[in-house]
């Protein structure tokens, strides 16, 4: 698995007409899909957040697979949850027993339905950082949070160390690419011995990697500075945020969703 994998982060260049949605109707239109993951309660409704999802990924023209490489960093904990999932859910039918290990019909049905929940929740949050530019992701936080400044919290603040936050995962991962393979050209192997022997090659590669974001941030606060940044305070923007008849129609085609799986907790569990 290369770092780059991890596509949580990163900005996908395009002019879909998701691309060109307003930042705060994908957050929160995001954040609603992320609710209705934990909202369905079977597989048939399931199939539902698979369509929708489907649907908003082939109009964004972001590649499938360039997408499902954000899976391959979390593989390890997706089968780990399954796993767990499976050996520990004893209610049910029992269809195996090895030893003090009982695999019921429940704890399948159970392993697939969390196995499934993780994937569409890493497609989804995914999705909103690689077809929205990292400054319009602050400002789309800054303006759905401008409420709480009236109670005193520093909304553009938090937007900020948010938007710095997502944005520094590529930057992290570009960096530790490059320490890898060097230590690698040093003779350094993190692949192959025992645990141990793993966790101790990490090492070299973690120390360098700490003075490099050190310093990055550094670098980043000074620059800031020496911009005369001081926060949200009399700040203006060139590209003033406005909903359009696109931002309408994905405002209306998410509560529609979000009413047919809440609708969807009627039918029977399949």
């Amino acid at each position: 698995m290369a770092v780059r994998d991890i596509t949580l982060g990163q900005y996908f260049p395009g002019e879909s007409c998701i691309h060109r949605l307003d930042p705060r109707v994908k957050i929160v239109c995001t954040f609603v899909y992320l609710i209705s993951l934990f909202v369905v309660k079977s597989f048939s409704a399931f199939l539902l957040c698979i369509l929708f999802l489907g649907t908003v990924i082939a109009l964004s023209k972001i590649p499938f697979k360039f997408i499902s490489k954000g899976l391959k960093p979390v593989i390890f904990l997706i089968i780990l949850t399954m796993v767990i999932n499976l050996f520990f859910v004893s209610t049910g039918d029992v269809l195996a027993k090895l030893g003090p290990i009982t695999i019921t019909k429940d704890g399948i049905y159970r392993a697939l339905f969390m196995g499934l929940r993780l994937v569409l929740l890493i497609f989804g949050s995914s999705l909103m950082t690689l077809t929205t530019k990292p400054i319009e992701l602050t400002d789309g936080m800054e303006k759905l949070l401008s409420p709480l400044a009236k109670i005193g919290l520093p909304a553009h603040e938090l937007a900020m160390m948010m938007t710095i936050a997502l944005r520094f995962i590529p930057t992290l991962l570009d960096e530790t690419d490059k320490i890898m393979k060097a230590q690698t050209a040093r003779g350094a192997d993190f692949e192959n011995g025992s645990i141990k022997e793993k966790a101790k090659a990490l090492i070299p590669l973690l120390v360098p990697l700490f003075v490099s974001a050190f310093r990055i941030a550094g670098d980043l606060a000074m620059a800031m500075e020496a911009r005369c940044y001081h926060g949200g305070s009399g700040r203006t923007r060139m590209h003033q945020m406005k909903l359009g008849k696109g931002d309408a129609v994905a405002i209306a085609v998410t509560v529609i969703y979000l009413a047919l799986v809440i609708l969807s907790r009627q039918l029977p569990l399949l």
